[in-house]
Formats: C-alpha cells, sequence, structure tokens
C-alpha cells in the first residue's frame, strides 16, 4: 500500500492542548443551582405544586383521518401498505364453533316443544363463541413472539464465533504449556539453552501473511473493502440476539381468557379387574363411589359393576332381556375437585336376595374354600344349587353382603399436590399468595378450569397404582346409613379396632388405580353419551362418574346437563303387622298417574338395559324400619309439568315360596311431585305413606296437603310422615334459586303470549304489577346466591342486555328497564370481583366476566318492541318513542356529575351549580366539533339527523343501539353504581369495544368512513368517560398507598380501551383522548414519579398496537427533515445545539412538530426524556421502566416479519432517531462498564487516570475535557460551568444496558448516509460524546462467556459470604508479599483512592454476575453452550455496529477538512475493544480499520497520539501472542504497517520500537493469556513481511525490523530467564 501525500494524512492534524485528566478533575467544578430546563409550576386545587420541565406538555396530535385522507397518495404508501396500512377487515368477527367434549352435544330429548327458559339454556350451551379478531395482533406482542420460540431455536441459525478466552480454556494442555514446561530445565541447561536457540527466529516457520497488505491501494478503495467486508455475514435481528425484556413490565400483554367448558376436577380412572371369595356360588354385585370422611359426604355418584363370570350370571338371564354395552363397563373415571387425605373409594357388594339375616347368608363364605374336597364341595354344590334357586324366584331384588374401603391418600398427596401446582394456577388463581396448600385446597373452587389454557391436574402426577385387597367387611343390617358408614371410616382411618367389631370375610378384590389420561378413549359421559375420541373396537366402555364437590364451584354451565338424584334414606313400619318385615321400595318417574304412565328415564345398573321405568331398593331380611342406601338417577325430561311426580311402591318380599301366594305384598304408596309451584323440589322429605290405592289427581298435591276426599284416604300411623327421602338436582336447565327463577319466568313472560295472572311461586302477579315485579326481580338478582349466579352467569348477563335496549310496551304503557339492567348488571360485576373464591388476572380483571366478553356476549337480537295485550295498546304505533331513564338531562346530568366528581372525590353526590363546570371538561368537549341542536331525550330517533349517514335507510327509525346505551348508562351513573362503573371499568370498556366491533362489522365500511361511524353525541359520551376515568386515577393516586394498586388497574383499562378505539374510531379523536389525559395526569398529580410512570404504562399499552407504526406515520420519516420551527428538547439539553442550530439536521430533536406527527411515539420519548432528567424518589424504577418501553418496542419491530425488509427498518429507524439525542444527553447518568472486572482479572491497562471515575457515573464534562476539545484550561471551567447539565443518579446497570442495545439498534438500520450527513453537521463537542458513548458500549457489550460456569465450581460458587469476606479481608490487610501483591492487583496504578473505596468497588460485582453465575447452576451443559454461542454473536454484532460508527465518524470528520482532532477518541474507543474480549470475527474487522486509519492518518498518530499509540502497541502486541492463527495473521500485519508507516520519520519510529519495548515488558510474565511460543512466532512473521517488501528494500527498513525484533526476543527471554531463577531459587511451583 503505497504512503498517502502528507496533506491527505493531516485531516486531524489541528494540534490541541494535551492535559492530564487529572488535571482537569481538578480543575473543573460544576456551580449548583444551574437549572437543567425551564419548569412550568403546576398547582391544583387540593394537589400540591408539582414543577414539570417545559417539554412535557403535549402537543396537539396531527388530523389523522384528515391527513390520511389528503396526503396518504403523494407519500411513500408501499411500506404502509406492506405493514397492513389500515385493512378496513383488520377487526374480524369469527364465528367459532364451541369445543364439544362429546360426539354430539347434550340435548334435550327430541320433538318436545320446550319452554321458553329451557331452549334459551339450550341456545346458550350450543351456539358459536363469537370473538372479535385483530389480524395482525400477534405480530405486535413482543412477549408472546418470544414465548413462541423466536429465540429457543435461534442457536441454530447462527455461526459459532471463536474468543481467545474459550480458546485457551477448551485447548490441550500442550498448546499454552508447553513453551512454559519447555523453559522449567535445570538451571545450566536453560542457560545454554537461552544463550542459543531463543533468538534465532529465522528457524521458525511464520505465520500465512496478508496477500493484499503490501499492495498500493488508494484510502477510499480500502475503506470500501473494509465496509463491504463488514457488511457479510451480519446478523439483521440484534435485538434477537438480546435476553427477552425483563416480564415484569410487560403491561402491554392482556391475556386471552380461557374458553369457558365444562369443570373436570381431577380425574383419577378406576379400573375394577376381579371380585371373588372363596366360594363362588352365586352372581354378586358391585357398586363403588367416593366418600370424604372430613365433610361426611358422598362426593361421586355410584359406579355399577358386574364382575361375574358367565356361568354365575345366566342364573339372571329370565331378568335381563337386553343387557346394553354401557352396563358393562368395569372401568370408571372419578373427578374430584378438592382432593384431600380423607377421601375413600367405597366398595360395596349386593347378592341376590335369599331367606336369612345378612350374617347367615355370609357365614359360608367365611367357613369354606372351593379348594377343599369331600364334604365342603358337596356343601358348596348346595349351596350353589340354592342361589340358583333364589335367583330364578327372587332375581330382581337385592340385599346387602359386603363391602370394603380403600384409602386415597396416596393419590391425593398433599405435600406432591403443593409442589406440583402448575405456573398455570398462578396466573387463573388467586393471584399473588403465599399459601400454595390454599392455593391449593380452596382455589379449585376457582373458574381456572375454564379459563386455563391447558388443564394441567396436579393428581396425574401420581403413579399407577395396583391393589389386591383379600378382606372384606360384613354388612351389619342395622348400620346401612351413610352416617353409620362415615362413623366405619372414621375408625377405620384411625386404625382402631375396626376389624375385631365387624364380621370379616376372605376374598380377593384386584382393582388399578391411575391418572386419566386427557383423552381416553371409548368413554361415556355420565348421561352416556360417547366422549372423543370413541373407538368402537374396545369390548366394554370406560364411564365418567359425575362428581358432587364438598364445595361450590365457580364455572358456568357450557352444557346440556338434567339430572335428578334420588335417595330413599328410611322408612319405619315398625307399628305394621307382622307380615311387613321384608321391605322394599319400588320407585318410579311417573308422567301421568296410570301405571303406564312410569317414564323409562331410570339409569339402568350393570349388566342389563341403559335406561328402565322402576327399580327397587335393597332389602335388610326380617327389618320393619330398615335403613337404604340406594341412588337412583334419572334423566329429567325438558319439559315438566305438574304431572310429573316420583312414586314411590312399599312391598313386603317372601323368601319363602308359598303355594299361590305373590312374592310381592303391597303395603303401600307414597309420591313426590317433581314441581312445586312450577319450580323443581329438592331436599329432605318426610313423607306419610298411604295404605290404599291412591285417589284420582293426586299427583297435583303433596302427600302432606292432600284435599280431603269423598272416600277418606287410609295413612300409616295416622298421616305421620313414616318414610325418608332426599333428593338432589344436577341441572343446567333448573336454577334452584328463588331470585333468579323468577327473573327468568317474568322476562319469559314479556317474550311469549302468556295470560295473567302469572303464578310466580306464592304470589300471583298480574299485568298492572308485571313492570314492578320485574324491576324488583331485576334489583333482587345480585342477592342470589354466588354459585347459582355463577352457573348461569352468561344467560342472565344476556337478559340483563336484552333488557337495556328492548322496547317494552306493557299494559299500553312504554316499559324502561335500562337503568335498572344497567344497574343489575353493576351489581353482579362488583359481586363476582369482591368474591375471594373467583380469579382474576394480573390486571385485576375477573376471569368469569373476561371469558363472558371474549367469546360469548354478542349484540341483543334485533329488536322488537314487545307489546303486551292490555287497555289502550291497539293505539300504540310501531315506531312510538321509547324512554330511556335520565336521558331528558343527560346532558346537564353528565356536567354536573363531572363537577362533582372533580371537586369532591369523597362525595361524588353533592350538588355544584351550573357556572362551576371544571374548566378541563369544558377543554374537553370544545376540543371537537359538537352537535347539540339534537335533544339527548332518547337515542331512538323518529327519522331525525341522529346519524342519517351511519346506517342509511337499512336502520330502523326507533332502534337502540347497544354501545350507545351502554356508554350514556356509564355517563349518567351515580353514586355507588358509578364507583363501581369506574372501580370495574375494564368490563364495561371492554363491552363497549366488542358491540361496537360488531355494529362496525354489521354496517357498510365503504359509505361510513371512520368519522361518520358513530355519532357526535355517543363521542361526547366517550369524551366525558375517558375524563372521569382519568380524575378517577388521579384521585386514587393521591390518597394513601393502598389505593394506588387500583389507580393502577384503572390505568391499564383505560389504556386498553383506547387501544382497541384506534382500532374503531376516528384516530384522531382517540389522539385527543390521549392527549387530554396526560394533560389530565399532569395538573392533578403532586408526585412526578407517580406521574411518569402511570403515563409510561399507559403509552406502553398503546404503542403495542399491532399498527403501531402507521399511527405514528413511519413512512413519513424520509421526508422529515426540515430545520427545526421550535426549539426541540435536544436544543434544550445540549450545549452543542445553541451554535448549531441553523442548517442543522433535526430528525435527531425531540421536536414540537415530530411529537405532533409521530404522536405515539413523541409521547413515548417525553417520558424518558422526563424521567432521565427527574431525580425524585423512585425515579430509578421509573426510568428501568421507559427504557424497557422502548427497548420492547424495538424487539417488537426485530421480530415482526412484516418489518423483515432493509428499506423497512431503515424507516422505522429513522422514527427513532430522536432516541440518539436523548441518550447522548444523558450519557453523566450511564453506568460505566469501562471500570476493572474483579471476576475476570483483567484490568484495563490504557489510561489508569479515566478509570478514577469508574466506580460511578461518566462526567460528561470531563470526559469531554479528556477527549481534548480546543479550549483552553483555564477558560474550560467557565464555560463548562454553562453547560446545562447537573450530577443525576446513576442508571443501574441492567438500565443502561437497554438503553445502550437500544443506540445499537438505531445506528444498525439507520439511513447510514443520514448519519454520515449528521455527524458532518455536529460539533467536536457531540462527537466526543458520541465517542465516550461508543467506549462505554464497547466495556457494556464484551463477551462474558459461559459466565464462568464452566470455570467456576458449584462448591465456590457456594461458599458462604462471611467465609468469603474474611479469606479477602485477610488477604487485604495482611503483611508482606501477598498482602501488598493483593493490594497492586485490586487497584490500578496510580489510582489514589482509599482502599475502602476500592473495597466497595470490589463488591459491586455481587450486583451483576455473581449472582447471576449462582441463578445459573441449574441450567444444562446445553443451555449453556446455547447462551453462549447467542451471547458472542451479540457480543460481535454490537462491537461491528460501534465499528461501523467510527468510520462514519471518520469519514464525516475527513470529509469536513476543517475540524477537531478525533483521532485519539476513537483510538481509545478502538484500543478499548482490543483489551476486551472478542471474536475473531470482530478482530479481523478491526485490525482492517486500523490498518486504514494508520495509512491515512499515520503521522498525527506517532507525533500527537503518543499515548494512544503505546496502549495501541500494547494491545496489538499481546495479539500477536494468540493462539488463534487468524487473530496473530492480522495483528503481525498491523503492527508490521505500524512500523513501516512510522519508518518515515526517525522520531517517530524510534518511539513505535520504545513503545514495542515497553510493552513487551509489561506484558511477559504478568498476561495469563499471554504466551511467548507464539509471540516468537509472530515475530518472524513480522520478519517476512520485511523481506517481502519490496517497496521497502532499499531502505534499512528490513534491517531495523530484523534488529527491532531481535531485540523483543532478547527481551522475552531474559524476562523468562529472570522469572525462572526467582522460582527456583524460592522453590515455588511455576504458576
Amino acid at each position: 500500500m503505497a504512503t498517502l501525500p502528507a496533506a491527505d494524512r493531516r485531516a486531524f492534524a489541528l494540534k490541541i492542548s494535551r492535559h492530564s485528566s487529572a488535571e482537569i478533575r481538578k480543575q473543573f467544578t460544576l456551580q449548583p443551582g444551574v437549572a437543567q430546563f425551564c419548569q412550568r409550576s403546576l398547582s391544583t386545587p387540593g394537589f400540591s405544586t408539582l414543577h414539570l420541565p417545559s417539554f412535557y406538555d403535549v402537543v396537539d396530535p396531527v388530523d389523522f383521518e384528515g391527513f390520511l385522507m389528503t396526503q396518504l397518495n403523494n407519500l411513500d404508501s408501499e411500506l404502509a401498505q406492506e405493514l397492513g396500512e389500515f385493512p378496513e377487515d383488520d377487526l374480524d368477527i369469527v364465528f367459532t364453533p364451541k369445543e364439544c367434549r362429546t360426539l354430539q352435544p347434550s340435548m334435550p330429548e327430541y320433538g318436545v316443544e320446550l319452554d321458553l327458559h329451557v331452549r334459551d339454556c339450550v341456545q346458550t350451551y350450543t351456539q358459536e363463541w363469537l370473538i372479535v379478531n385483530r389480524k395482525s395482533q400477534g405480530n405486535s406482542d413482543t412477549c408472546s413472539l418470544k414465548n413462541k420460540g423466536s429465540r429457543k431455536d435461534l442457536h441454530k441459525t447462527l455461526q459459532k464465533q471463536t474468543f481467545e478466552s474459550e480458546t485457551l480454556d477448551s485447548s490441550d494442555a500442550n498448546l499454552q504449556a508447553g513453551p512454559r514446561q519447555a523453559q522449567a530445565l535445570p538451571e545450566e541447561t536453560s542457560r545454554t539453552t537461552l544463550a542459543t536457540s531463543d533468538f534465532d527466529l529465522r528457524s521458525l516457520q511464520p505465520d500465512p501473511r496478508l496477500e493484499n497488505l503490501l499492495r498500493h491501494i488508494s484510502a477510499e478503495e480500502f475503506e470500501r473493502q473494509n465496509k463491504e467486508a463488514r457488511g457479510t455475514n451480519r446478523h439483521a435481528e440484534l435485538l434477537a440476539l438480546y435476553p427477552a425484556v425483563d416480564e415484569e413490565d410487560t403491561v402491554e400483554i392482556r391475556p386471552v381468557p380461557g374458553r369457558p367448558k365444562e369443570h373436570l376436577g381431577n380425574r383419577i380412572l378406576v379400573k375394577l379387574q376381579t371380585l371373588k371369595f372363596e366360594i363362588e356360588i352365586e352372581p354378586l354385585f358391585a357398586c363403588m363411589a367416593l366418600y370424604d370422611v372430613k365433610e361426611r359426604k358422598k362426593i361421586s355418584e355410584n359406579f355399577h359393576c358386574d364382575l361375574n363370570p358367565d356361568s354365575l350370571r345366566g342364573f339372571l338371564r329370565s331378568y335381563t332381556p337386553s343387557i346394553d354395552l354401557s352396563s358393562q363397563a368395569r372401568s370408571a373415571v372419578f373427578s374430584v375437585t378438592y382432593p384431600s387425605s380423607d377421601i375413600y373409594l367405597v366398595i360395596k357388594i349386593e347378592k341376590v336376595l335369599q331367606q336369612g339375616e345378612i350374617g347367615d347368608c355370609a357365614e359360608p363364605y367365611a367357613v369354606l374354600k372351593e379348594s377343599e374336597a369331600g364334604k365342603t364341595k358337596e356343601k358348596i354344590e348346595k349351596l350353589k344349587a340354592q342361589a340358583e334357586s333364589f335367583c330364578q324366584r327372587l332375581g330382581k331384588y337385592r340385599m346387602p353382603f359386603a363391602w370394603i374401603p380403600i384409602s386415597l391418600t396416596n393419590v391425593f398427596n398433599l405435600s406432591t399436590l403443593e409442589r406440583e401446582i402448575p405456573e398455570t394456577e398462578g396466573l387463573n388463581g388467586k393471584g399473588s399468595t403465599s399459601d400454595k396448600r390454599a392455593t391449593l385446597l380452596q382455589g379449585r373452587r376457582f373458574s381456572e378450569r375454564s379459563l386455563s389454557l391447558e388443564d394441567s391436574s396436579p393428581v396425574s402426577n401420581f403413579k399407577t397404582v395396583s391393589l389386591t385387597l383379600s378382606t372384606f367387611f360384613k354388612q351389619e343390617g342395622d348400620r346401612l346409613s351413610d352416617e353409620d358408614l362415615f362413623k366405619f371410616l372414621a375408625d377405620f382411618k384411625r386404625l382402631s379396632s375396626l376389624q375385631r367389631r365387624i364380621k370379616t370375610l376372605p376374598g380377593t378384590l384386584k382393582l388399578e388405580i391411575s391418572p386419566a389420561p386427557e383423552n381416553l378413549g371409548y368413554c361415556l359421559t355420565p348421561e352416556l353419551l360417547p366422549v372423543k375420541p370413541f373407538l368402537e373396537n374396545r369390548n366394554r366402555p370406560h364411564k365418567e362418574i359425575l362428581e358432587f364437590p364438598i364445595r361450590e364451584v365457580y364455572v358456568p354451565h357450557t352444557i346440556y346437563r338434567n339430572l335428578l338424584y334420588v335417595y330413599p334414606q328410611r322408612l319405619n313400619f315398625a307399628n305394621r303387622p307382622a307380615s311387613a318385615r321384608n321391605l322394599t321400595i319400588k320407585v318410579q318417574f311417573m308422567c301421568g298417574e296410570d301405571p303406564s304412565c312410569a317414564m323409562p328415564v331410570i339409569f339402568g345398573k350393570s349388566s342389563g338395559p341403559e335406561f328402565v321405568q322402576e327399580t327397587y331398593t335393597a332389602i335388610t331380611y326380617h327389618n320393619k324400619s330398615p335403613d337404604f342406601y340406594e341412588e337412583v338417577k334419572i334423566k329429567l325430561p325438558a319439559k315438566l309439568t305438574e304431572k310429573h311426580h316420583l312414586l314411590f311402591t312399599f312391598y313386603h318380599i317372601s323368601c319363602q315360596p308359598k303355594q299361590g301366594a305373590s312374592v310381592e305384598t303391597l303395603l303401600g304408596y307414597t309420591w313426590l311431585p317433581i314441581l312445586l309451584n312450577d319450580r323443581l323440589q329438592t331436599g329432605h322429605y318426610c313423607l306419610p305413606v298411604a295404605l290404599d290405592k291412591l285417589p284420582f289427581h293426586y299427583s297435583i298435591h303433596s302427600p302432606e296437603k292432600v284435599p280431603s276426599q269423598t272416600q277418606p284416604i287410609k295413612w300409616v300411623e295416622g298421616h305421620k310422615g313414616v318414610f325418608n327421602v332426599a333428593v338432589q338436582a344436577v341441572s343446567s336447565v333448573h336454577t334452584q334459586d328463588n331470585h333468579l327463577e323468577k327473573f327468568f319466568t317474568l322476562c319469559h313472560s314479556l317474550e311469549s303470549q302468556v295470560s295473567f295472572p302469572i303464578r310466580l311461586m306464592d304470589q300471583k302477579i298480574t299485568e298492572a304489577t308485571l313492570e314492578h315485579e320485574l324491576k324488583l326481580s331485576i334489583i333482587c338478582l345480585n342477592s342470589s346466591r354466588l354459585e347459582p349466579l355463577v352457573l348461569f352467569l352468561h344467560l342472565v348477563l344476556d337478559k340483563l342486555f336484552q333488557l337495556a335496549v328492548q322496547p317494552m310496551v306493557i299494559a299500553g304503557q312504554t316499559a324502561n328497564f335500562s337503568q335498572f339492567a344497567f344497574e343489575s348488571v353493576v351489581a353482579i360485576v362488583t359481586s363476582l370481583h369482591n368474591s375471594k373464591d373467583l380469579s382474576k388476572d394480573q390486571h385485576g380483571r375477573n376471569c368469569l366476566l373476561a371469558s363472558y366478553i371474549y367469546y360469548v356476549f354478542r349484540l341483543p337480537d334485533p329488536q322488537r318492541e314487545v307489546i303486551k295485550p292490555g287497555a289502550g295498546s291497539s293505539g300504540i304505533s310501531t315506531e312510538s318513542r321509547y324512554y330511556t331513564f335520565g336521558r331528558t338531562s343527560a346532558m346537564s346530568v353528565g356536567s354536573k356529575l363531572l363537577q362533582s366528581r372533580v371537586i369532591s372525590c369523597s362525595n361524588p353526590d353533592i350538588a355544584v351549580t351550573q357556572s362551576a363546570t371544571d374548566e378541563e371538561v369544558k377543554n374537553i368537549m370544545s376540543s371537537k366539533p359538537m352537535d347539540h341542536s339534537s335533544s339527548r331525550m332518547s337515542v331512538c330517533v323518529e327519522g331525525t339527523n341522529d346519524m342519517p349517514t351511519v346506517c342509511g335507510s337499512s336502520r330502523a327509525p326507533n332502534k337502540k343501539h347497544f354501545h350507545e346505551e351502554l356508554a350514556l348508562q356509564m355517563v349518567v351513573s351515580t353514586g355507588m353504581v358509578r364507583e363501581s362503573v369506574f372501580k370495574y371499568a375494564w368490563f364495561f370498556f371492554e363491552l363497549l369495544i366488542k358491540s361496537m366491533a360488531q355494529y362496525v362489522h354489521s354496517i357498510d365500511k365503504q359509505d361510513n368512513p371512520r368519522r361518520s361511524r358513530f355519532s357526535d353525541r355517543f363521542k361526547d359520551d366517550i369524551t366525558t368517560i375517558v375524563s372521569v376515568v382519568t380524575s378517577e386515577i388521579a384521585a386514587l393516586l393521591v390518597k394513601p398507598q393502598k389505593e394506588s394498586e387500583q389507580a393502577e388497574k384503572i390505568n391499564i383499562s383505560l389504556a386498553f380501551f383506547l387501544y382497541d378505539l384506534l382500532s374503531l374510531m376516528d384516530r384522531g379523536f382517540v389522539f385527543n383522548l390521549i392527549k387530554h389525559y396526560c394533560n389530565q395526569l399532569s395538573n392533578k398529580l403532586n408526585s412526578l414519579s407517580t406521574l411518569i410512570s402511570m403515563r409510561l404504562e399507559f403509552l406502553r399499552i398503546l404503542c403495542s398496537h399491532e399498527h403501531y407504526l402507521n399511527l405514528n406515520l413511519f413512512f413519513m420519516t424520509s421526508a422529515y427533515a426540515p430545520v427545526s420551527p421550535s426549539p426541540s428538547l435536544s436544543s434544550q439539553n445540549s450545549s452543542s445545539c445553541s451554535s448549531f442550530q441553523d442548517q442543522k439536521i433535526t430528525v435527531f430533536d425531540l421536536s414540537a412538530e415530530y411529537r405532533q406527527q409521530h404522536f405515539l411515539t413523541g409521547l413515548l420519548f417525553t417520558e424518558l426524556a422526563a424521567a432521565l432528567d427527574a431525580d425524585s424518589e423512585g425515579i430509578s424504577k421509573v426510568q428501568r421502566k421507559a427504557v424497557n418501553a422502548i427497548l420492547s418496542l424495538l424487539s417488537s419491530h426485530d421480530l415482526d416479519p412484516r418489518c423483515s425488509k432493509k428499506e423497512v427498518k431503515v424507516k422505522i429507524a429513522a422514527l427513532y432517531l430522536p432516541l440518539v439525542g436523548i441518550i447522548l444527553d444523558s450519557l453523566p447518568q450511564l453506568y460505566d462498564f469501562t471500570i476493572s472486572d474483579p471476576r475476570s482479572g483483567k484490568v484495563r491497562t490504557g489510561n489508569t487516570e479515566e478509570e478514577e471515575e469508574s466506580a460511578g457515573a461518566v462526567n460528561q464534562n470531563v470526559a469531554l475535557a479528556i477527549a481534548g476539545n480546543q479550549l483552553n484550561l483555564r477558560s474550560f471551567g467557565i464555560t463548562l460551568i454553562s453547560l446545562p447539565y447537573r450530577q443525576s443518579a446513576t442508571l443501574s446497570p441492567d438500565t443502561t444496558r437497554n438503553l445502550l442495545i437500544c443506540f445499537l439498534w438505531i445506528m444498525k438500520n439507520a439511513d447510514q448516509n443520514l448519519i454520515q450527513k449528521w455527524i458532518a453537521d455536529l460539533p467536536s463537542m457531540q462527537l466526543n460524546r458520541i465517542l465516550d458513548l461508543l467506549f462505554i458500549c464497547v466495556s457494556c457489550f464484551e463477551y462474558k462467556g459461559k459466565q464462568s460456569s464452566d470455570k467456576v465450581s458449584t462448591q465456590a460458587l457456594q461458599k458462604s459470604q462471611d467465609v468469603k469476606a474474611r479469606l479477602e479481608e485477610a488477604l487485604l490487610r495482611g503483611e508482606g508479599a501477598r498482602g501488598e501483591m493483593m493490594k497492586r492487583c485490586r487497584i490500578p496504578a496510580g489510582n489514589d483512592r482509599s482502599v475502602g473505596l476500592s473495597e466497595n468497588l470490589r463488591w459491586r460485582k455481587e450486583q451483576t454476575h455473581w449472582r447471576q453465575a449462582n441463578e445459573r447452576q441449574d441450567k444444562t451443559k446445553a443451555e449453556l453452550d446455547q447462551e453462549a454461542l447467542i451471547s458472542g454473536n451479540l457480543a460481535t454484532e454490537a462491537n461491528l455496529i460501534i465499528l461501523d460508527m467510527q468510520e462514519n465518524i471518520i469519514q464525516a470528520s475527513f470529509a469536513a477538512e476543517c475540524r477537531d482532532n478525533l483521532l485519539g477518541g476513537v483510538l481509545k474507543v478502538l484500543v478499548n475493544s482490543l483489551g476486551c474480549d472478542q471474536s475473531t470475527t470482530y478482530l479481523t474487522h478491526c485490525f482492517a480499520t486500523l490498518r486504514a486509519l494508520i495509512a491515512k492518518f499515520g503521522d498525527f498518530l506517532f507525533e500527537e497520539e503518543v499515548e494512544q499509540c503505546a496502549d495501541l502497541c500494547q494491545r496489538v502486541l499481546h495479539h500477536c501472542s494468540s493462539s488463534i492463527d487468524s487473530t496473530r495473521t492480522q495483528a503481525c500485519a498491523t503492527l508490521y504497517l505500524l512500523m513501516r508507516y512510522s519508518f518515515s520519520s526517525t522520531n517517530n519510529f524510534a518511539r513505535v520500537k520504545m513503545q514495542m519495548t515497553m510493552s513487551l515488558a509489561s506484558l511477559v510474565g504478568k498476561s495469563p493469556d499471554f504466551n511467548e511460543e507464539f509471540l516468537r512466532r509472530s515475530l518472524r512473521t513480522i520478519l517476512a513481511y520485511a523481506e517481502e517488501d519490496a517497496d521497502m528494500q532499499a531502505t534499512p527498513f528490513p534491517i531495523q525490523v530484523k534488529s527491532s525484533m531481535t531485540s523483543v526476543a532478547f527481551i522475552r527471554s531474559f524476562h523468562i530467564r529472570i522469572c525462572l531463577e526467582q522460582v527456583l531459587d524460592l522453590g515455588f511451583p511455576k504458576q
């Protein structure tokens, strides 16, 4: 390469005055009281004064819709279209079929005319979900994209970067230790070796040389080649390499609620395999269920199972003409919502009725064994024949026989459950509870089953258990009730003498208990519906067993279920004649009084038909007052009438055959009407028993209140109750709640033609009282019990919303229910939020309500006026006006309400005169055109000018729009209703949004642009709502701390509301709402950190919009480069802008024009600037939030496939250019990463004086002075005092790192020509500031390897802190050589700070790397390797971006000719980067840049930058000893070029030789990774360059090079010899 003319090499050569950094610091003092910005003082009545920077005022946003219509055609719209622009169908209404677990949905019986209520229920359970989809939302959600695995597979696409540190760690021992070990010889041998072979460099083989090093290339061509080389194999997405943003700040994530679905508890699969006793003489029948001993409750229905062999089953062939497959199941799936160690699986065994007590019948089973021969075998055969005879005669009757309990403690292990609660329950459970046991035991009643994305049962983790039981307990005939069973189980649990007190029977029961698979094939529901997947190639299906939870389960109904369970409990016939002894009850479900009216709706037992018409209870032999444990399961008809009833018939069964006598002897009847006052009867009853045939029409009366008959009925014991029975319903149709029943009944009376009066429970409702009673029922809805209210929540809300907009005419009068319906909704929403048993998400949204809005809610059916017949009704026109409560005074009520809210937060109902209207409300209302000409008496119009362009002729003249009615009700609400509305504003906001989306979907978008989609009156209501909510937020924030969390939740809900409005309404209108929100908060809050924090969270949500870039008109940035029309933020902050404002590129300024045109981004940058400027309590957290918000945005752009094209990235980067100015202004606050890193043992060896400030922030004024600006040192202090800087708190390392990565992202993606032009316009002081920033970036993004995880043992990391502290204290304070050595290692040379300060600095690693290393202990080696690969690529890419910036600075400054000298600053950055652990990729480009600098500015480098040249020599010489061939090749070429260009001046060459000598002396023996053997090879390579350089052969240069290399080799060998002698003399091992 030819030497350039001096003129071309002296572009930086203006000589500057040189002063040490220590001198500058001593003379530099910052006078107190220098105001950073001119500030404004805000004072609001009731609030303390808050001083805000002048730039904090929100500018008026651009008229977005008008701008798009007028200017979009003239601009670069292609990029906007690539990002989706604003497609009209961006919000899509999607009807999604409900997921059905069964092959066919559960439905009422076919062909039956359904009641309106049943019809509504079925429609609610079967209709499709209505979901509002945002087509592009996934592209803008940073965290969701990262969770999808965008970083998970990133390592597969990355190139492995090679680092010297890892090469040394993983290489063979001989690679590094070999040369040292070769010198560790006996003294005589070493001396002769050093004297002969070490200086003979020519005997070594040189490394490969760079081909183009000695060619003649112009500087421009050299730089072009370097630039082209740097641009190859670069990673396009910088932030894909950067760790994910802290999720603590990701408020913009609005969780999608889980789909409502059927509740399923923890499911276990129980398979019965074997049931047999010592003798097999008769069929036995098993029935099992779950019992909770602690709660004393049966928690599942019965499962009947037949395990008999075919031979025994044949005994009953005459009684089982058909056997359905569903009745042959031998495995059951039980569900348990509240697991407990007190749950038992109880298996009861019955046998066919036979003569004798239970004990007598069980005796043979206890004493006989089938394996015995002789008389025993004969007895068994005889018993078998008797059993067959009983089966043929009494086969349909059963008797109790035995039972066996199985504890499920090992299955429901609470300690296991506590450990294995899935993470999703943290989201869908009770939030931040610390009691995991409480979360488990109580949280299961939450709605997580319908809300969590995946049902992950903790019980599913237990292992399959196979049990073989050999002991059965004999049933006691007088102790068969559930109460007796619970006593037995309690004794059994205590391991008491239960077996001694109860007779046992030997036998064998084998069963298997396992977690139920999620998709269990060939399974039936409790209604016997086949569950997907239903594979019909199996012999026996599985059966799901319905659970009876011990406590409430708050999950809305989603399937049709209508089951009734009847439990006969006790019959007292003690006073009956002696014949009534073997008692049984026949249970039937009747639809009439004729015997043929028995309905086949009773579920059959095992080995029989699915449904039967009758069932019999088990018989206790010779017991006149038997207890029963029977469970009769009935499938209720969908349509019930007063004729439906349960009929109980009582019989005595003759066990002995008598000639001509019937087996059954009728004893009596009783019955239970299913409906009482049209409501399903459930509960416990004690019924009388009639002896005679029942009279006609008996079923419409209860047996206790039968009217007197002409022929009196004979009753047992004089009409006393002698039969106890319990009835329990599990129904998604019957509410079993008085308030809900009344509400639904009255609603349906409006929808159908009914005859008055209506009978409702005990009262009769006439047409005149219908309206009053309906309003009363609406008000009382919230008085319902919480469980039924939740179970029917979807239907209740649908009905209330229908009433809110449904015109009603009752008895000729218009009835209005809007206000009552709205207040009832508010009360329900409040109750659900206040319940501790219901789950909320991280934003405080009740999950049940969120799920309802997202999936279920839809606009009420097309409204029609419902006119109830009555007086005057014929005169009502179909277009008559209906009235809404409060409509006549909506405007005045709204304004007065606002006054009361703003002036008195404690009492919102205080009346205020009209003249006291809040100024803020006036401003908001006047900020947009309003049409007050039309009356607000109703949104239902009669051809008026309300919204003529919205619906056109298709709109019904008297149609209410739901969104308008809802908004109005929110505005005119008062008192507690108003407080609840805004406390839980998220619900009403999301309701508004979904109704608006459906409305927009239904209109013609071509004829209805955004500006005219919604009426002005609706916009007025929205404006009022936003204003009031903002006032509410401010009022809460000035209250005690306990209210701040509530304020944050409301703030987030308001942000999401405006976020959604941007997709539906006039965006300029929404921007104005945002502006007024910001101004309102600024005027009302008295804490700057709170203000910025609230506004930041608000803006972060808005900026997560899928069309955020288009909303900010990012495609305008290329055309936006005028002179700033007004002082920008950068102008106010930066001293460099005071003299260079004219003709300066202003795209880097946060000007008023920028903030107006790029509204959301401007607001976000304003918050960041204010946060960085502030110095109040708690501001560090706010600063972190502000930086993270911007980093999250940039990450989303990098991960957004719409932004992958380079030209799009350029436009996006241009949008963020003002961030560069903000970062430069915050340079004094950045954390200094250039301090020594005690963890790695590496100390920067550059300017040690500059490390004096390393413990804190980089003092900008000192940094500028050290960088060498032209100012005279005497006037320096005065000039810098005028700089608008003040001491500010240092940003944390993480915040600084996040801010710097944002800076590098912009520099990487911005238009490089624009960057160069900007640099060319900057004064020297600003350029030095950029170089200081780059200097910090180099140290910030230095490669840290695998966080020392492979180097530091686990034991070392787990040492206690006090042991570590004592060890270091002993070393630091110890006397002698060790103490001095430790102190020298800890304190850099020339540093005169105290040891105490150094100790504090030493512990800084506890804040960063030490903790990280501990946290990484649990990661696998593969994960650590992946992270190291990614971080290595990040370090390489970051340093290459820094290198690009330095090239830009060099080129721009070189082109400007007369510029201050910046070469020193550039060299500082390069030297710093060479001192860090760098990849070979970066080092290749860095050395190329260095060679270009040497060629371009060699003279200046040698004459003026002596200090930097010395550092450069040391760094380059250090890399000459690298074990990596490519690094040595680059370093040798650079060192040779340095010597070659210095040869032009004798002084310069001598200086370079001296610096090389001094550098080598400082490196040899001190640097742990310095390798002498590789150094010798590098010296030989430099000799080879000198020998091959044809241009220099005629000069003494080759000889000088040889002499220099020999001297260097001599110094190396001499130092080795001295060190070796010391080691041998002292007897210490070689380190």
